[in-house]
C-alpha cells in the first residue's frame, strides 16, 4: 500500500527531481494511464528512467533532440516485465499530463496520478504489465476513494488534440472489468499477438 508520504511500498523507488507540491488541500482524484518508449518502439533500455531523472543524453538518438531540456515525470512506470518503479510520491504533483482538461477542469497534474506503461499505441502490452497495473490501481482506489472507475482515463482523454496514449493496443475492457470485480478466470489476461 501507500505510506504517509505517498510512497507505494511495493515499487522500486527512483526519486525524480521533476515534481512540485500539489495545491493546498488537493488530493488525487484522477488516474491517468499513459505509454512511453524511448527510443520510440524500443523497450528495455534505460532511457525512460534517464528522462524522468533529468539525465537523458539527447545526443544519443535523433528523436531525443525534441526532448532536450524537457522536464517531465510520472508517478509510476510499469515496465514490460511488470516491474513498477515510482518516480514521484503520489502526495506530490508529477509532471505527466501537460496541457490537459478533465470534465471542464484544467491542469490535471494538480489532482491526478500518472502511470506510464512501457509501450506504444499499437503494440500489445504484456500480461505482466496488466497484472501490475491492476494491483497498483486497486491500491490507489483503496487509498484515494475519489478515484472511481469513471475517473480512470487515458492521456488521450484529457489531451485529445495532442495525445493518443495508451492507444488502441490497451485493453480497457479487461482492465475495467477486473476493477469492477470480475473474476480473473472469467476474463483471461490480454495476450500479446
Amino acid at each position: 500500500m501507500f505510506d504517509a508520504q505517498g510512497i507505494y511500498t511495493a515499487a522500486r523507488q527512483r526519486p525524480s527531481p521533476h515534481f512540485n507540491d500539489r495545491p493546498v488541500d488537493e488530493s488525487p482524484s484522477l488516474l491517468v494511464v499513459h505509454n512511453i518508449s524511448l527510443p520510440p518502439g524500443q523497450f528495455g533500455g534505460a532511457d525512460i528512467d534517464a528522462l524522468f531523472m533529468g539525465s537523458l543524453d539527447c545526443t544519443r538518438h535523433p528523436f531525443y533532440r525534441e526532448l532536450d531540456g524537457l522536464r517531465v515525470s510520472s508517478h509510476f512506470v510499469i515496465y514490460r516485465n511488470g516491474e513498477i518503479v515510482q518516480y514521484v510520491p503520489v502526495s506530490k504533483r508529477a509532471w505527466h499530463a501537460g496541457q490537459s482538461t478533465f470534465q471542464g477542469r484544467g491542469d490535471c497534474n494538480n489532482y491526478s496520478i500518472g502511470i506510464e506503461l512501457e509501450g506504444t499505441d499499437e503494440l500489445p502490452y504484456s500480461a505482466d504489465q496488466y497484472r501490475s497495473l491492476l494491483t497498483i490501481t486497486q491500491a490507489i482506489m483503496h487509498t484515494y476513494p475519489k478515484i472511481t472507475l469513471s475517473r480512470i482515463v487515458g492521456h488521450c482523454d484529457i489531451a485529445p488534440c495532442r495525445k493518443t496514449d495508451p492507444g488502441v493496443a490497451f485493453d480497457w475492457g479487461w482492465y475495467r472489468g477486473q476493477l469492477r470485480g470480475q473474476a480473473l478466470q472469467c476474463q483471461p489476461l490480454p495476450t500479446q499477438t
